[in-house]
């Protein structure tokens, strides 16, 4: 007799659309509610399963796109999180802290500015202070912004995009190690940036590079606390980094087009990676860099 059918299965060319988002335009930092469409951060699609039952997370850029897709997994999954979101995206951090409240599940917010030092280590503080400890520190929070001519890069754009994805990530990092006991882990957001640089975004692929190289030194200097660090290098993924200053205007609609998989990324298909890293189950997991780039790294 023929087999039946996996109903489970789903083609990943199918998944998501693929065709062109309406043309939009949103002053940086943006806001995921007002994007069209609106991503899908798994709000009503990610299930748990208790993979992180009594974990204590800190997840940096945690109201929208990918940071928003880990706060929602991770406490799905049974974990207590924090997040950390700048003023101006406080509708988007309210509106998850409504769906996780109706989960159920503890979520506490602190709007922060992360580019000093100071800062960074009072939302680790934050963090520790309302949850009673931290073993999951995943940092997330990103400043992106395209220029078609080096002309137009400016010394004060360069010194704030390595303020926020790189320095933030050594002030959160050099904060948060007292705190971390041994079996947590650490968690970096970088980008595909890392293996295929586009000629639009040279400070932003520079600090992608300069954070993957930190968090793999750092993953040698900790391990020995028994602390894991690990990388993740999203490709181009629907989040209101994208609408704000990200993309080339030109380019918007046709974002994720040219990868492999026909289409961009939509936030929760990158929580699973970050739950796994976070998890037990990548007990032997340290110093690695997973790249979910819908194929965009091999071409």
């Amino acid at each position: 007799m023929p087999k039946e059918k996996n109903t489970h299965l789903t083609d990943p060319l199918k998944k998501y659309p693929h065709t062109e988002f309406p043309m939009q335009k949103q002053p940086a930092p943006g806001l995921q509610s007002r994007m069209q469409p609106v991503p899908d951060s798994g709000e009503k699609t990610y299930q748990g399963y208790g993979r992180l039952q009594g974990r204590r997370a800190l997840i940096t850029g945690g109201d929208s796109g990918i940071g928003r897709a880990v706060a929602i997994a991770y406490a799905r999954e049974g974990a207590e999180v924090t997040i950390t979101y700048l003023p101006q995206e406080s509708e988007d951090a309210m509106s998850l802290a409504t769906l996780l409240q109706k989960d159920g599940r503890q979520i506490h917010l602190m709007p922060a500015d992360l580019r000093e030092e100071e800062t960074c280590r009072e939302a680790v503080e934050f963090a520790v202070s309302r949850m009673g400890g931290l073993d999951l520190l995943v940092c997330n929070a990103g400043v992106q912004t395209a220029q078609e001519d080096i002309a137009d890069l400016t010394a004060r754009q360069i010194q704030t995009t390595f303020e926020v994805n790189v320095f933030s990530v050594m002030y959160l990092c050099k904060a948060a190690v007292p705190h971390l006991p041994p079996g947590s882990s650490v968690i970096v957001t970088a980008s595909a940036e890392y293996y295929t640089p586009n000629k639009v975004l040279l400070d932003y692929a520079a600090s992608k590079s300069a954070v993957v190289a930190f968090s793999l030194a750092l993953s040698k200097q900790v391990i020995g606390k028994g602390i894991r660090v690990n990388v993740v290098c999203p490709g181009p993924v629907w989040t209101p980094l994208e609408v704000s200053g990200g993309n080339p205007d030109d380019q918007i609609p046709c974002h994720g087009l040219d990868t492999p998989m026909k289409r961009p990324a939509q936030p929760v298909e990158m929580a699973g990676v970050y739950v796994f890293l976070a998890s037990e189950e990548a007990s032997y997991v340290t110093g690695e860099v997973y790249g979910l780039t819908g194929g965009l790294s091999s071409k």
